[in-house]
């Protein structure tokens, strides 16, 4: 439901989700500042990955932005999978390609682009989330003041 943690930095993340539908945000708060990392949205996983493969303690708080459905593995099935699915071990090797390809390209836009750039990327990528999710988590995740999200938002859009 809309507004319930997956996750809470500080405490474990004992699962792994796909998400059927809905948008969770993966965030902390860094000197009083509060900080989207990520927001996930249908047809990609959720989790805090470093406190699912490695017993770490999450460092993100992940929560429903709307309503979600969710299929979820515990961490004690997600060990055991690979034993009951013989291609698990090259699903599992294409998931955290997958992460490690994204976290790259989000630093590369930091490092070379501007923030319009990074906006028209973005909106690109997942224009839906402009109409289900609050503009100030997209202008956080972006690396911008909300006031130049909707500077840039008015400059594209009229």
């Amino acid at each position: 439901q809309k507004g319930i943690f997956f996750a809470t930095g500080g405490k474990r993340c004992n699962k792994l989700s796909f998400i059927k539908s809905g948008y969770l945000r993966v965030s902390n708060s860094y000197n009083g500042k509060d900080i989207t990392q990520w927001i996930s949205s249908q047809g990609e996983f959720v989790t805090d990955l470093a406190s699912l493969i490695f017993g770490n303690v999450s460092r993100w708080d992940i929560v429903a932005l709307t309503d979600c459905e969710l299929y979820s593995i515990s961490k004690e099935n997600y060990d055991r999978i690979g034993t009951l699915i013989l291609e698990w071990h090259q699903l599992e090797k294409m998931f955290i390609a997958k992460c490690f390809l994204t976290l790259e390209d989000r630093i590369f836009s930091f490092l070379s682009m501007t923030a319009e750039e990074r906006y028209n990327m973005f909106f690109e990528l997942k224009p839906e989330l402009f109409n289900h999710v609050p503009l100030h988590f997209i202008a956080s995740m972006l690396g911008m003041a909300p006031e130049t999200l909707s500077r840039i938002r008015k400059k594209a859009l009229g």
